[in-house]
């Protein structure tokens, strides 16, 4: 057997492998033996089936599966052994000039294509600088978490007379330019949250109605031109929502209005549980502010994720073996058109440096991953898709079992892995660049992140 290597590029090269009857043989026929043991072939009784007999069946087949086991093996330990890292997977070359007969004594050479990893160096110090924000809750985000929290608790009313905040429920239909019920078109029962409108006039006709008033209104002008909201109002697709030109008529039928729970010690504890140290209005304000503050430091730390993966690949340069890769995602991927490669391959390359970066960041400082901040990351993130439900946390014991569980799935768990990671390298290197503290708001934050 001999293998070799052929640089066609800087970061590309194409892996040869070639392999004499004498490589493969050994392994073919034990193959071919241990077949005869496991073989059901009428006229012979089970193991007693000839080497020679499955030889002359299905020995081609066992000859092909045998070298791509040996190919496979091979190429793997040349890779190890070379050390040379490679982005994506090898592809084989296909030579179309070149036949084998397949008849146990052939002289075989394989080619791979292989994109390598470029060289470059991670050097952060003091000298790089970022921005880091610490969110305070202004009072505007306050009273907003608080009046969805006593909404969540509320009663559902149903007043005589529609106010903002209350919802109409009713027949929604299409209209003709004619003013008239277009036969085809749209017609539905829907709930219409009157906050949710963003024209302060057409808001406006929608408040202090009743039932069997009639209400028409364009739709788009309502929402703002906003297609998913559209979409989701009348049961369509985002792209005839945002097709949509016709104006709407709206037949009242009922008023719904949330009543929002008294802030009283049965609502603290539905919201802390039974128990709760939370007794006055002013400690609920400071528990909601200092949970709201918590996970602002999350959104902050996103933020910086993201300053420094935007300042990494500024300052970091190198190539990647860009069309190899392209050829790489298009033989992975079936389904990929030309298009889907063409539009989504920039965002890919982007990620893969920083993967890149990261690992390196990883070994040339020794740095961990221990499956308990996998774990961690994991139960942060379900405890926070929990809370969007419903805003009682879930006991810790049943909230490490449903992390138990989501880790299970091998997918999940690299997802995590990945994250971790990211956490880990962002937590060194802000110990290592320079990062300024800059207090700010929560809605002054939402317009920069925006």
């Amino acid at each position: 057997m001999n293998i070799s290597q052929e640089k066609t590029g800087k970061l590309n090269a194409v892996i040869s492998i070639n392999l004499n009857p004498e490589d493969y043989q050994p392994r073919v026929d034990k193959a071919i033996k241990e077949q005869a043991k496991k073989a059901k072939i009428p006229g012979f009784r089970p193991g007693m089936v000839p080497a020679s007999h499955v030889k002359r069946m299905y020995g081609k087949s066992i000859l092909l599966d045998e070298i791509n086991n040996l190919l496979s093996d091979t190429l793997n330990n040349y890779l190890t052994e070379e050390k040379l890292e490679v982005l994506g997977q090898p592809l084989p070359k296909v030579d179309d000039k070149v036949e084998y007969n397949w008849d146990f004594n052939d002289k075989f050479e394989f080619n791979y294509e292989v994109g390598l990893a470029p060289e470059f160096d991670v050097n952060f110090s003091k000298e790089d600088k970022l921005d880091q924000y610490v969110i305070k809750v202004d009072d505007e985000t306050l009273a907003s978490r608080i009046k969805n929290l006593r909404r969540s608790y509320g009663k559902m009313t149903n007043p005589d007379v529609s106010a903002d905040g209350d919802v109409l429920y009713g027949e929604l239909a299409q209209l003709s330019p004619d003013g008239s019920v277009f036969e085809d078109g749209i017609k539905l029962n829907a709930s219409v949250r009157i906050e949710q409108i963003q024209d302060d006039k057409i808001k406006a006709s929608f408040i202090g109605v009743k039932k069997e008033d009639v209400l028409e209104f364009d739709i788009q002008k309502a929402f703002n031109n906003d297609a998913a909201k559209i979409a989701g109002l009348l049961k369509i697709d985002e792209e005839a929502a945002a097709d949509l030109k016709s104006n709407f008529r709206l037949t009242v039928k009922n008023v719904n209005r949330l009543d929002e729970s008294d802030l009283d010690q049965a609502f603290f504890d539905k919201i802390f549980g039974e128990g709760t140290d939370v007794t006055t209005e002013e400690q609920f304000k400071a528990k909601i502010t200092e949970e709201l503050e918590s996970m602002m430091v999350q959104d902050a730390d996103r933020k910086l994720q993201n300053d420094l993966y935007n300042y990494s690949l500024e300052k970091i340069k190198f190539e990647l073996p860009d069309e190899f890769l392209k050829r790489w995602l298009k033989a992975t991927n079936e389904k990929l058109s030309d298009e889907e490669l063409a539009g989504g391959y920039d965002d890919f390359a982007k990620n893969l440096k920083w993967t890149l970066i990261t690992n390196k960041v990883v070994t040339n400082n020794d740095l961990k991953i221990e499956y308990k901040e996998v774990f961690e990351q994991a139960k942060r993130q379900l405890d926070a898709q929990f809370r969007m439900y419903s805003p009682q946390p879930l006991a810790e014991e049943q909230l490490a079992q449903y992390t138990v569980q989501f880790l299970q799935d091998k997918e999940n768990a690299n997802r995590m892995f990945e994250e971790a990671k990211a956490i880990k390298v962002l937590d060194y290197l802000k110990d290592i660049i320079t990062l300024n503290k800059k207090e700010i708001t929560f809605k002054e934050f939402s317009e920069l992140a925006a």
